[in-house]
């Protein structure tokens, strides 16, 4: 699975990228820990404002863990058209590889109600074999 991943929902499109983040992770112990950029674009005609978000996340050996939460990054970011919002978040594992995807649930300047898809990108250490 990669570890990139595009989603556009009514225009807004969700960039993910992964990283493997080696100086936090400790295999010994079996925790390895990923770092994930996001960019989020209002490709749309409306305004929007990120209100809340809904993670599943998925370990090598297929357990999942659901997130949900208000904004991101403490922040609830208002999109004009053409506007952009990115951050970097983090998700440490148990396992060398796992994956994740979810929603953003958004609210335009006039309440209408849009969830849009964060596509599946993959967590995985270098020397983990896929």
């Amino acid at each position: 699975m990669s570890t990139t991943s595009e989603a556009v929902t009514e225009g807004i499109r969700v960039r993910v990228q992964s990283v493997y983040v080696e100086e936090r992770s400790s295999p010994e112990d079996q925790h390895w820990f990923f770092a994930y950029q996001v960019r989020i674009q209002n490709e749309s005609d409306n305004t929007f404002q990120l209100v809340s978000r809904h993670w599943v996340i998925t370990d090598g050996d297929g357990q999942e863990q659901e997130v949900r939460g208000a904004g991101v990054v403490g922040e609830q970011p208002v999109l004009e058209p053409g506007d952009h919002f990115e951050y970097t978040s983090a998700c440490p594992l148990t396992t060398p590889v796992g994956s994740m995807h979810g929603t953003y649930q958004l609210v335009s300047a006039n309440g209408d109600r849009l969830e849009a898809l964060i596509a599946p990108f993959g967590l995985g250490a270098p020397t983990a074999v896929h």
